[in-house]
C-alpha cells in the first residue's frame, strides 16, 4: 500500500507552473476574481469578519465603560446574531459548497461566473441593511434582507443539480442543500420581523440561523471532510465516518432548534447529551492527538473538538434547568459559534485559499498563532458566561481578541483571491 504523503510536502500537479501566451493580454482583476467560485465568496466572508463585527465590539467595549456605545434601531445582540449567522459564515458557506461539492458528486468543477450573480446580490444586500442600521431605516433594512434573500435562492438555484444529482448519494450534499434552504426561510422570518416588529419572527431568524443552518452545515463538511484530509496526510490512518454519526447530530440539532423556537430550549438535554457523545465519540475516532504532525490538519481537528463541548454544556444547562437551577448563560451557543464554527472556518479557509491558489498546504506560523488566538477568544466567550465576576472583562478581551485574529487574517487573504494561482493553473 503507497504511503500517504503528509499535506506538507504534497506536490502540487502540474510541478512547472503553465505560464501564459507571451502575446496573452493580462486577465482583469474581475475575470481574476470569478476565475473559481470560492474567491468572491471568500472575499467578502473574509472582509465581513471584520466589518461586521466591528459594531459589535464597539458595543461591547461600551459596556466595559469605555466610551459611548453605538446607537441600534433593533436589539444589539439580534443585530449580531444576524449578522453572523447570515452575514459572515454564509459566504464561506457558499464558496466552499460550490467549489466541493461538484466533485463530492463527481462533477466537473463549477465555473466562476456562477457565483456572480448570488455575490453581487448578497453583497449588496448586506451594505444596503447596513445603511438601514445607521439610518434608522426599516425600508432600507428591508431592501438589504430581501437582496440577501434573492442572492441565496440564487446560489440555492446552483447548488440544486449537484446536491441531487440523479445516481449519486445525498447523505452530505442533500443535507447541506436543505440547511440553506432552511436558512432562507430564516431570513424570510427576518423580514417579517423587520416589516412587522413580531419578536417571534426575530426569535425564529435567530434560531433557525444556528441549529437549522449554520450547525448543520458545519457538521456536514467535518463529518465529510476531516477523515478525508486526515488519511491523505497521516500514514496508516483508516478513515472512520459512519452514517449514523452523521444523522444524529443532524437530528439533534434540528430538535434542539425546535424546542428553542417553541422557547423550551432547555428540554433538548437528551438529544444534546446524544450529540455530544456522538461528536466527542467522532474526535477520538479521528485520532485528534495524531493530527498535531500537521497544523493544518489538527486546525480542523481542534475546531471540531469544540463541537463535542458545545453539546456537553448545552445538555448540562438542560439538566440543570430541569433541576431548577439556572446556569451556563450563553457558554453553549458560544462554544458552538466562536469555538466551533469560527475556528472551523479559520482552519477550512486557509487551507482551500492554499490548494487552489496553487500554494503549498502549509500552516506557516502567523496561520498557527492565529488559529490558536482564536481558540483563546473562544474560551475567554465562553467563560465570560460561566464567571459572572469577571463577564465584563471577559468580554471586552473576546471582542478584541476577534478583532486581533480577523483582521490580519483578513490582509493575509484578501491579496490572494485578487491575485493568479502561484502555479499558474486556471482557478
Amino acid at each position: 500500500m503507497e504511503k500517504p504523503i503528509p499535506l506538507q510536502t504534497r506536490p502540487l500537479q502540474p510541478t512547472e507552473p503553465r505560464r501564459p501566451a507571451p502575446d496573452a493580454p493580462p486577465p482583469s482583476r474581475g475575470a481574476i476574481l470569478f476565475a473559481a467560485p470560492h474567491r468572491p465568496m471568500f472575499l467578502a466572508g473574509v472582509v465581513q469578519t471584520v466589518l461586521a463585527f466591528a459594531p459589535w465590539a464597539w458595543e461591547l467595549l461600551a459596556r466595559a465603560g469605555a466610551f459611548a456605545g453605538p446607537a441600534w434601531p433593533w436589539p444589539p445582540a439580534w443585530v449580531h446574531g444576524l449578522w453572523a449567522a447570515y452575514g459572515i459564515f454564509p459566504f464561506f458557506v457558499f464558496g466552499f459548497l460550490m467549489t466541493a461539492m461538484p466533485r463530492w458528486q463527481g462533477m466537473s468543477d463549477t465555473a466562476g461566473d456562477a457565483a456572480r450573480a448570488p455575490w453581487a446580490a448578497l453583497v449588496a444586500g448586506w451594505l444596503v441593511f447596513d445603511l438601514g442600521l445607521v439610518a434608522a431605516s426599516a425600508t432600507l433594512r428591508g431592501l438589504g434582507l430581501a437582496l440577501v434573500l434573492a442572492g441565496w435562492l440564487g446560489g440555492l438555484r446552483v447548488l440544486f443539480p449537484v446536491a441531487f444529482r440523479a445516481g449519486k448519494p445525498w447523505l452530505h450534499s442533500g443535507a447541506a442543500w436543505l440547511a440553506l434552504a432552511a436558512g432562507a426561510a430564516g431570513l424570510v422570518a427576518w423580514l417579517v420581523f423587520d416589516l412587522a416588529g413580531a419578536p417571534l419572527a426575530a426569535r425564529i431568524g435567530l434560531t433557525a440561523g444556528v441549529w437549522w443552518l449554520l450547525a448543520p452545515l458545519f457538521m456536514v463538511v467535518s463529518h465529510r471532510m476531516i477523515p478525508f484530509f486526515s488519511s491523505s496526510a497521516l500514514p496508516r490512518y483508516e478513515p472512520v465516518r459512519p452514517d449514523w454519526a452523521l444523522r444524529v447530530l443532524l437530528g439533534a440539532s434540528v430538535a434542539h432548534g425546535l424546542a428553542a423556537m417553541a422557547g423550551h430550549e432547555a428540554w433538548a438535554w437528551p438529544t444534546d447529551l446524544a450529540a455530544a457523545a456522538t461528536a466527542l465519540w467522532l474526535s477520538w475516532k479521528w485520532q485528534l492527538r495524531r493530527s498535531f504532525a500537521v497544523r493544518l490538519l489538527a486546525m480542523l481537528h481542534l475546531g471540531f473538538l469544540w463541537l463535542g463541548i458545545a453539546w456537553l454544556l448545552a445538555a448540562l444547562q438542560g439538566l440543570c434547568h430541569v433541576a431548577g437551577v439556572e446556569a451556563f448563560g450563553l457558554a453553549p451557543l458560544h462554544a458552538l459559534a466562536v469555538g466551533y464554527f469560527a475556528t472551523m472556518t479559520v482552519a477550512m479557509v486557509s487551507r482551500v485559499t492554499l490548494g487552489h491558489s496553487g500554494r503549498p498546504l502549509v500552516a506557516d506560523g502567523l496561520t498557527w498563532r492565529l488559529a490558536l488566538g482564536l481558540h483563546g477568544v473562544a474560551a475567554a466567550r465562553v467563560l465570560a458566561d460561566l464567571l459572572p465576576a469577571a463577564q465584563t472583562a471577559l468580554l471586552a478581551i473576546a471582542a478584541l481578541g476577534w478583532l486581533a485574529v480577523f483582521a490580519p487574517w483578513m490582509a493575509r487573504l484578501v491579496p490572494i483571491y485578487l491575485a493568479r494561482r502561484a502555479d499558474g493553473r486556471p482557478g
